[in-house]
């Protein structure tokens, strides 16, 4: 039988194992954040990896969650008592980069496989890269490389740049400047969490920028948008999906109207995967699902159809059905590239009012079957 495990605040592993897992069964572990400010971020993608685990129904798939409380030494301990103790075949779950650079090559170097739901630093595209590490969403940089080429087509030459200081925070703004064609008002690096954002905009005004670009996904977006809205600043904003999720725009209100941002998927594309998801998920969940709930269903998905064919126990068997992506994601076209990170669209989307709220509305394609700049410098 099934046996779905969640922790909530707890920091200790679950113990009431049923029964002995049989050879054929699977067991993956999740460790993801569930508590504290990035909490959201965590909540959806297990909820979307529930979701297809859920409606796929099968009795030898095992799942044990656990709450990193966004802490990387909480994550690293977890992370060994799934491998070490709990002998997992399989984990995922993890948001924040600091967190993935924490665990991720020390479980991969132990023959566990790994599949981010949304963490991408650069390193594991590239000098880090393992054969045992797959990306179900992206490398960090490619939303902002996204971004910084629509807002050149747009006509921006002078863009006022910021992002928190931690791995995907340098790649978001690396990747924003590698595909940024005008000149830069500014680049400026939060802390990790922050709450107040006056002295930030108060450069922004008197920087002479024609646009602001920002990453600071979770409540630092929400804290941002909500001052920059009341501080009279009408320089308009751009940025990636993760400043600008259902959540976010939710908190922030119509301040955030009229805003653009890149995401590798939208609720409303048009594909039958996508239509079925966000209607399940909906009716499970009452709310729209954002790119990480997204995020954790392809993943979800991808492990089962590789289960398909192979079990982890056969570790090349099963690495060769994880490179094909032999399902129907509800972004659409995905592939694997060489360093196992995905070549696939990237869209734009601008926020309107909805009802009596806001949400974000597919534009368009921003740039067609992106690959990551990192894949050369990968070694497989």
């Amino acid at each position: 039988m099934k046996k779905v495990m969640n922790a909530g605040l707890g920091l200790l592993m679950a113990t009431a194992i049923a029964a002995p897992t049989q050879a054929e069964d699977v067991k993956i572990g999740m460790i993801t954040t569930l508590s504290g400010g990035g909490a959201h971020l965590g909540v959806d993608a297990r909820d979307g990896f529930m979701l297809a685990i859920e409606q796929a129904g099968r009795d030898d798939v095992e799942v044990l969650i656990q709450d990193d409380a966004q802490k990387p030494d909480v994550a690293k301990s977890l992370a060994d008592e799934f491998v070490q103790r709990e002998e997992v075949d399989i984990m995922t779950g993890i948001i924040w980069s600091n967190l993935a650079m924490a665990v991720v090559p020390s479980v991969v170097r132990q023959g566990t496989f790994y599949l981010s739901v949304n963490a991408g630093p650069s390193d594991l595209a590239g000098r880090l890269c393992h054969e045992n590490y797959f990306n179900v969403a992206w490398q960090n940089n490619s939303l902002h490389e996204a971004m910084g080429e629509y807002m050149s087509t747009e006509g921006f030459e002078n863009a006022f740049i910021l992002a928190p200081n931690y791995p995907a925070g340098t790649d978001a703004l690396e990747g924003f400047k590698a595909r940024y064609t005008g000149e830069l008002a500014n680049e400026v690096y939060t802390q990790l969490g922050q709450t107040d954002y006056a002295a930030e905009i108060a450069q922004i005004r008197a920087s002479g920028a024609d646009s602001v670009f920002y990453f600071l996904p979770g409540g630092m977006g929400i804290a941002f948008m909500k001052q920059y809205a009341g501080s009279g600043v009408d320089i308009p904003v751009y940025g990636p999906a993760f400043s600008f999720d259902e959540i976010i725009i939710g908190a922030i209100g119509e301040a955030a109207i009229g805003v653009r941002n890149t995401s590798q998927w939208a609720y409303d594309l048009d594909n039958a995967a996508n239509q079925a998801f966000v209607s399940s998920f909906r009716e499970k969940h009452g709310r729209t699902p954002t790119l990480y709930a997204s995020q954790g269903y392809d993943t979800a998905r991808l492990i089962l159809a590789a289960l398909d064919d192979a079990h982890p126990d056969d570790a090349d068997a099963f690495r060769e059905a994880l490179r094909a992506a032999d399902f129907d994601s509800v972004r659409g076209d995905f592939r694997f590239g060489t360093n196992h990170h995905p070549i696939q669209d990237i869209y734009v989307r601008e926020i309107v009012a909805s009802g009596d709220g806001v949400t974000n509305q597919l534009v368009g394609v921003a740039v067609e079957d992106m690959q990551d700049v990192y894949v050369d410098q990968c070694s497989m």
